[in-house]
C-alpha cells in the first residue's frame, strides 16, 4: 500500500502562468521522489509601473514516500 503526502510550493515566472507551473513541477521532481500529481491551487501576479512584472502559482504537489 503506498503512503502519499501533499506539499505546497509557489513558482514564478516573468513571461505566464503556464510558464511559472511547468518550473514549479520541474523544481519539485528535482527535490521530491515519486511526484505523482499536481494542481493549481492559486494564481497571483505582481504589478509594477502598470504592468505584469511576475506571475506567480501556488502549487499542491503529490509525491509518493519510500518504504
Amino acid at each position: 500500500m503506498a503512503i502519499a503526502r501533499v506539499t505546497e510550493i509557489i513558482a514564478a515566472s516573468k513571461k505566464s502562468f503556464e510558464d511559472a507551473t511547468e518550473k514549479g513541477i520541474e523544481r519539485a521532481c528535482k527535490t521530491l521522489n515519486n511526484v505523482q500529481g499536481a494542481w493549481v491551487q492559486d494564481q497571483k501576479m505582481t504589478i509594477k509601473d502598470g504592468k505584469i512584472d511576475e506571475y506567480r502559482v501556488g502549487l499542491q504537489v503529490t509525491f509518493i514516500l519510500d518504504d
